[in-house]
């Protein structure tokens, strides 16, 4: 493990901010027989620590050390995640509650104001706030948003996105979320607009409903490769034949492989990430692709921004949620903000047209 280690640059039980520090002889063992899963486990158990767990990530991925430890024990998911529908209609609300349904006070104290739960553009913003209303106003421009205009958001989440879209570009708007809490909130939220919120998974959607724009900010990721083209076909009908579809989503850079084993038990049940080849096959003749845009190095700073909001809220939760769920969530947000820094995963924000926009389209940045 030591040798491991100093390949990444990380000493155990060195006195760097990034190095691993051991606190039960069992560590070893337990990374060499469960892999990632194992890693995690043991810091939520407090077998380690590290006082920059992101850089720590970020080190470790950048020398490739996740492919070099493949215990056996984690074949069954592999082989699960590659062969099976783990997101049937049945399973795709498991995210919502074990996830999603945690409290909206808990989610409030995290994010920014407009509970917006995706990545931030930051290219001008200086602070949480701004860069999610320059993601939101950068989503508008790439849709050409217009007053009248009808567009749906597949996996609206709190209805920031719909919300901002009402307010500023006078569109209406039907949102919808596998989420209870998600979508109380956002009903009492924007009471005022004219703007619907469904609990309702994608593929109940009505086939004869029309938009003139379609919007998935966040939610492909939970849609799983047996399901990619399917959300993508409903996207299309969804669509009038003049419209424009717009999918964000976190993305990997190789179509081989499967979803983290302890982000799949601790944080996101079900889901996947799509490579960008995958997303080719699923708008393979649905869709013209008019634009792809990756500004992925902004979630670290977005993930670091969640981090130290959901830090400083903790004494408000912590009788409630335990320490326990204190290091799952640390351990999920600086792992994740550590793989965007070494560019071991992706943002990418895809303009979709279903006949290609007549005489190209100009991507707003």
């Amino acid at each position: 493990m030591t040798g491991l280690l100093s390949d990444a640059g990380i000493t155990l039980n060195g006195h760097a901010p990034w190095d691993l520090q051991m606190h039960h002889p069992r560590l070893p063992e337990r990374i060499f027989a469960h892999g990632s899963l194992g890693l995690g486990e043991a810091y939520m158990d407090g077998d380690w620590d590290a006082e920059r767990l992101d850089e720590l990530f970020a080190r470790l991925l950048r020398a490739r050390l996740d492919t070099r430890i493949r215990p056996a024990a984690l074949l069954l998911h592999a082989f699960s995640a590659r062969l099976l529908n783990r997101q049937t209609p049945r399973r795709a609300w498991q995210v919502g509650e074990r996830h999603y349904d945690l409290g909206n006070d808990f989610y409030a104290a995290m994010l920014d104001p407009r509970m917006t739960y995706t990545c931030g553009y930051w290219q001008d913003a200086g602070d949480l706030a701004s860069a999610q209303e320059a993601k939101l106003e950068l989503i508008c421009r790439k849709l050409g948003l217009r007053p009248g205009m009808h567009l749906l958001d597949i996996g609206c989440g709190w209805g920031s996105l719909l919300g901002y879209a009402a307010k500023h570009h006078g569109v209406r708007g039907t949102g919808v979320t596998v989420s209870r809490e998600q979508a109380d909130w956002a009903r009492q939220r924007y009471a005022g607009l004219p703007i619907e919120f469904r609990l309702q998974d994608y593929r109940a959607l009505d086939d004869r409903e029309r938009f003139h724009r379609v919007a998935s900010v966040g939610m492909f990721e939970h849609v799983g490769r047996r399901n990619f083209r399917t959300l993508m076909e409903v996207m299309r009908r969804a669509l009038m034949p003049d419209g424009l579809a717009l999918l964000h989503t976190i993305g990997r850079n190789t179509r081989r492989g499967v979803t983290d084993p302890w982000i799949d038990r601790y944080i996101f049940p079900n889901g996947e990430l799509p490579s960008a080849g995958q997303i080719g096959d699923a708008v393979d003749e649905l869709f013209v692709v008019e634009d792809v845009h990756n500004f992925g190095a902004d979630y670290d700073r977005t993930l670091m921004a969640w981090h130290g909001n959901f830090e400083a809220a903790w004494p408000r939760f912590a009788d409630r949620l335990g320490e326990r769920f204190r290091r799952m969530w640390r351990y999920y947000l600086l792992s994740c903000a550590g793989a965007f820094r070494a560019r071991d995963i992706q943002l990418w924000q895809w303009v979709l047209s279903p006949r290609g926009v007549a005489g190209g389209y100009r991507c707003p940045r």
